[in-house]
Order: structure tokens, then C-alpha cells, then sequence
């Protein structure tokens, strides 16, 4: 059999003598991690990929299984989509700073940047806020590429400079600046149920395809990838910040405004490396969160996933104010190795 890019036996010599520079540099990326992170006294924490819940968003697909006990009895469990909840229970049970490189899992997914199994970074503060996680992520992007001798990330033909003064802009503002559309208006009164009819005739009106049984978030998706994220993160990284509450399950309200949630992602050459909070410390409302977001989920999939009761008793117990993020390894290291496909960059990508 040839070594071509497309054979699926990624052991085959002449591909991966093809993806060992990209691997030698994920091996450098994650070596200067660690040593950023342990610099600035964060603790590298290790918790369970299986979970009660796997995380609840509701558009993410879990991979489920079955814990068998010695005595033949069984429990559905599943591969976690992030680490979150495991990491909070660690902030209430006393850890200030925490950070962990985690395999998670999502079902349903598979793409040029998206794979079922991939790395996940996630760092967490107590007594903090997003903002503080904004100036975290600013300076391990720099640590990363002096460590690397590369400050200049690519994608597709677009360059991103780490070492650029880097953007910070709004939802709102994005919205009016790239597509026209006031998104506050399309929200309506009630910012926990957004007005459909609202959304879609300002959708309509900027040329946004408008289709029947569209929710208001498939609106927004369609109108961020088609509108909005070709924009981000050309030229330097952009910080995209305060989302509508209803978007945001696991965040703060924004003080002052709480229609809006702290909230912000994280994008370089057009494509989405991070999301992070102003974490949620309010254990009622993160119930009720949970439920309305596992009822959607239920409405749109014909499935929901259980809550973890354990976490909303941690919360119970005492979350202190603090703040985390999420950010895609692979990603990364895709964009400082110009990779076109998440699989050049993965020691061995799952089967197929």
C-alpha cells in the first residue's frame, strides 16, 4: 500500500514521517505549557474522564457507557465533553489555581478541526474573574510561541500574529460591525427566552438564510460562521466578549447588565480556540440552568443527559468566585504547525 495522505493506517512509515515535525512541535507546545502554568503556581490536577454527566450543553453529542460493580450491579456513565465540573468540585474543596490537560470526548463530530477525541486545556482561578483569564491567555499565547521561536499562527492562507496587539470586541459590537445587525434588539424583553420572530426578520433583512424550524441560536450560529468569524482573529488574536445570558449556562451575570453573561471566546485566522467564564456560583440557579438546558436538549434530540447532583451539592457547599476557561489543544497546534486537517497534528487520530 502507498503512504499517501489519505490512507487511514496513520502508522504507515511515510505518513508519519510526514506529521512528526507537527508532533515534535505539539511535544515543545506542551512541554512549555506545563512550565508556564507551574511558573505562576497553578496545580496540574487529574480527575476522571468517566462522569455521572458528561457536560450539558445542549447541542453536544456523549459517548455513553456502563461502569459494571463486582457484584454484577451496573450504572450508565459517560466520557466527559470537558473536565469542568470535576475541576469545581477541586476549587470548593480548597485548590486556588488548577489547570489540567484533559481527553474529552464528543460524539457526532468529525472535520477538518474537529475530532471525537481530542486535548483540551482548562485552568481555572479562584477569586477572579474573565478578565483575569483574558491576561492569562494573552500572555501563555506569547509564552507559547517564544518557547516555539513562532509568534505567527496560519490557517487556510490567513496569518495571525500572537505578538500583534491583540483585539477585544464585543458581541454586540461584532454583530453591528461585520453583519449589521443589533442583536440586543433581536433579543427582545425577556432575555432567558430571545424573541424568534425578532431574530429572524433581522436575519431576513441582512440576507441571512431563513429556514423553517430554525431557534433563535441556530439563527446566531448560522449568522457568526457565515458573518462573523471570518473576521476574528485576522492579523492578531480577537477576544469576542459578552454573550447573551441565555447562551452562557455555566456563567455570571454581567454586572451592571444581566441580559449579558462574562462570557468570551478566543479566535485566531477565523477559527475558535477557547470559551471562557465568570463561573456561575449560585447553585438554585445553575439547577434551573441545567433543567432548561436539558429540556431543549430533550425537545431538539429526543435525549437529555443526567445532572450531577454531586457538583450542585458542591456548589451548595460553598464555590468561591472564580473563573475558568476551556481551550482546544489540537487547534493550536494546528495553527502553529499551518496544518490543514486536526489529524496532521495527533499522534494517531481514532479510527474511522
Amino acid at each position: 500500500m502507498v503512504d499517501t495522505p489519505q490512507s487511514t493506517e496513520w502508522w504507515r512509515p511515510g505518513l508519519y514521517a510526514r506529521r512528526r515535525p507537527n508532533l515534535l512541535r505539539r511535544a515543545a507546545l506542551l512541554a512549555a505549557l506545563r512550565g508556564f502554568f507551574s511558573s505562576r503556581d497553578f496545580v496540574e490536577a487529574e480527575t476522571p474522564a468517566l462522569q455521572v454527566s458528561p457536560g450539558l450543553e445542549p447541542h453536544l453529542k456523549a459517548f455513553a457507557t456502563e461502569l459494571e460493580r463486582p457484584d454484577g450491579g451496573r450504572r450508565a456513565l459517560y466520557l466527559h465533553t470537558s473536565p469542568e465540573f470535576a475541576m469545581k468540585k477541586l476549587l470548593v474543596a480548597g485548590e486556588p489555581r488548577l489547570f489540567q490537560l484533559a481527553q474529552v470526548f464528543r460524539n457526532g463530530e468529525r472535520a477538518a478541526s474537529h475530532h471525537p477525541a481530542f486535548l483540551m486545556l482548562e485552568w481555572y482561578r479562584a477569586q477572579a474573574d474573565y478578565l483575569a483569564i483574558m491576561d492569562d491567555t494573552e500572555a501563555l499565547l506569547r509564552a507559547l510561541a517564544t518557547a516555539l521561536g513562532e509568534s505567527r499562527l496560519r490557517h487556510q492562507g490567513r496569518v495571525c500574529d500572537i505578538a500583534a496587539p491583540w483585539q477585544r470586541i464585543s458581541v454586540q459590537q461584532a454583530c453591528l460591525r461585520y453583519a449589521g445587525l443589533d442583536l440586543d434588539e433581536c433579543i427582545g424583553a425577556d432575555p432567558l427566552r430571545p424573541d424568534l420572530a425578532r431574530m429572524q426578520a433581522a436575519c431576513a433583512a441582512i440576507g441571512l438564510r431563513v429556514d423553517a424550524g430554525d431557534s433563535w441560536d441556530d439563527l446566531y450560529f448560522r449568522l457568526a460562521l457565515e458573518r462573523i468569524e471570518p473576521h476574528l482573529g485576522e492579523g492578531a488574536p480577537t477576544i469576542l466578549y459578552d454573550y447573551p445570558i441565555h447562551m452562557a449556562a455555566l456563567s455570571r451575570p454581567k454586572p451592571g447588565n444581566p441580559r449579558l453573561a462574562e462570557r468570551f471566546e478566543l479566535y485566531a485566522c477565523g477559527m475558535e480556540l477557547a470559551n471562557a467564564f465568570s463561573e456561575l456560583t449560585d447553585a438554585d440557579e445553575q439547577l434551573r440552568r441545567f433543567q432548561a438546558d436539558m429540556a431543549l436538549k430533550k425537545r431538539l434530540y429526543g435525549q437529555d443527559y443526567p445532572i450531577d447532583m454531586d457538583f450542585i451539592a458542591a456548589l451548595r457547599h460553598g464555590l468561591p468566585d472564580c473563573a475558568g476557561i476551556a481551550l482546544g489543544v489540537d487547534r493550536l497546534v494546528m495553527l502553529f504547525c499551518d496544518a490543514a486537517r486536526i489529524e496532521e497534528v495527533l499522534w494517531l487520530p481514532v479510527a474511522e
